[in-house]
């Protein structure tokens, strides 16, 4: 009697799709920030809509974790659940994260790198938003292995993020780069590689779930 009265699926896979589009609405209100960054306005206006896009990304996230707790079968393992989303919202998290350091450091200028770097992670929330999409059909043989192909293709962006990061300490640490400068430049290519990490630590849980489910 008691299990009837809770709920038995959930809408867990329509959550997942609200947060991936949030965290892709986050990066793309980032990469029109570092487009725009000598506008002040334009680059108050895109650090407003990333906070808000991170910040509906929370809300979705604490609904994900509310209906673990309420809902009787879920249809996919808890822990899985769990992961997944905890995973997707680092990802929000370390969007507005960088947004914010580059406020509070005052960066005066965007360079090759940053834009680079900011691509790179546009499109790995991109291929997490089709991976996320694809969940729910992971049954279907054409659907896994086209969810596969997309973790695989997140992983390569991340590889590609690694490479312009090393490139961009090089360039750093080799060139008469002023300190400060040097400190603030490198702290913002780590937070937009760490987005790319875990953009595929995000592709690591779907495998999982996906392995484990087929």
């Amino acid at each position: 009697m008691f299990g009837k009265l809770l709920p038995r699926e959930g809408n867990f896979f329509e959550l997942f799709n609200q947060h991936a589009g949030y965290i892709v609405e986050a990066a793309q209100a980032f990469s029109q920030l570092v487009a725009n960054y000598n506008n002040l306005e334009l680059r108050a206006k895109y650090n407003e809509a990333v906070d808000h896009a991170e910040h509906a990304a929370d809300r979705v996230t604490h609904e994900v974790n509310r209906a673990i707790h309420v809902t009787f079968i879920t249809p996919i393992d808890r822990d899985q659940i769990h992961a997944l989303i905890n995973t997707m919202d680092d990802v929000a998290d370390l969007m507005q994260d960088a947004a914010e350091t580059m406020a509070l450091y005052d960066v005066r200028t965007m360079t090759e790198e940053i834009s680079r770097l900011t691509d790179l992670s546009v499109k790995c929330c991109e291929r997490v938003r089709h991976a996320v999409s694809l969940l729910p059909r992971i049954a279907e043989p054409a659907t896994m292995e086209a969810a596969l192909k997309t973790c695989e293709e997140i992983d390569q962006l991340e590889g590609d993020a690694d490479r312009v990061m090393r490139m961009a300490m090089s360039k750093l640490f080799r060139d008469d780069t002023e300190a400060r400068e040097l400190i603030k430049l490198k702290a913002i290519y780590e937070l937009l590689e760490s987005i790319t990490d875990r953009c595929e630590d995000v592709a690591n849980v779907i495998e999982g779930i996906i392995l484990e489910n087929s």
